[in-house]
């Protein structure tokens, strides 16, 4: 436990304004082992420091109090070894890091390797689940803080300098579109979108956004008359799903089904392609339409 506290209580130190302890339950009902609640650890006048900052430091639970308001998040399950992890799969949802106590050996690892299973659409918009692999970065005790601490650095250099890396709220993506994406094009209504975005959505629509920015840059409708390279999965909507993505745009109502999706689901974003101007129009950012 201590070695787990010096480590989160480190990355905290690093980046105080970024840095939050969420649990699945408040820390103060954790059991470290059978028969040894956490008071018998921060009963201890060595420790007694560390547990304060860590109190102020966890704020949110359970996990997915931090996800955006009313989702459950059901169609993804995170396992380890076959155990699930709901924790560590927030944490991945979150971009962020995740944290263990080192109570079994193999949560002594600075990197985690986790099964993903979700539910996904098919062509004909059958449903169906697809599991993959994925890395969340993890940490249980200080020496996994080491390997780690450039990155939390450097996202907390970002967030002092302002810059598009350091974007941690949908006012800035808004109010800074023409100098973070100046090849873009937003309908108006995108405003109240991106204002209200959840938290936990601002850096996955920020990334999608940077991936839209950069296909549209190497664009050339001459010789891809169909649509740019996409950075990632980006798609026409179903055809019997159409309906729902019209939108007024210059007094006439247009269709804007080409989407992408960002986690944590059901995140999509709605826009058109226009040829002749090289870009794309965006008029759609939140949860999938319709449900």
């Amino acid at each position: 436990m201590t070695e787990f506290a010096q480590a989160v209580l480190k990355t905290w130190r690093a980046d105080r304004k970024g840095t939050v302890l969420v649990a699945r339950e408040p820390i103060t009902g954790l059991q470290l082992a059978a028969g040894h609640p956490i008071g018998k650890w921060h009963g201890n006048p060595r420790n007694r420091d560390s547990w304060m900052l860590m109190l102020k430091m966890q704020n949110k639970w359970p996990h997915r109090a931090v996800f955006p308001d009313g989702e459950g998040h059901y169609d993804v399950e995170y396992r380890h070894q076959g155990d699930p992890v709901e924790g560590l799969g927030a944490a991945h949802l979150m971009d962020g890091l995740g944290v263990s106590l080192p109570v079994e050996s193999r949560w002594h690892a600075d990197r985690l390797t986790l099964e993903r299973e979700q539910l996904v659409e098919g062509e004909e918009g059958e449903s169906g689940w697809r599991t993959s692999e994925v890395q969340i970065r993890h940490m249980s005790a200080r020496d996994h803080y080491e390997t780690h601490h450039a990155w939390i650095r450097d996202g907390a250099e970002a967030a002092r300098r302002g810059g598009l890396g350091a974007v941690r709220r949908g006012d800035e993506l808004w109010e800074r579109r023409a100098e973070f994406f100046p090849r873009l094009q937003f309908l108006p209504r995108v405003e109240g979108d991106l204002r209200d975005l959840p938290e936990v959505w601002v850096r996955p629509v920020r990334d999608r956004l940077i991936e839209l920015e950069a296909a549209v840059a190497e664009w050339n409708p001459d010789t891809q008359p169909i649509a740019p390279q996409w950075r990632s999965d980006v798609r026409t909507e179903f055809e019997s799903r159409r309906r729902l993505c019209w939108f007024e745009d210059g007094g006439a109502e247009e269709l804007f089904d080409w989407h992408c999706e960002f986690l944590p689901k059901p995140g999509r974003m709605h826009f058109r392609l226009l040829h002749a101007e090289r870009t794309l129009r965006i008029a759609y950012v939140g949860r999938k339409l319709g449900v």
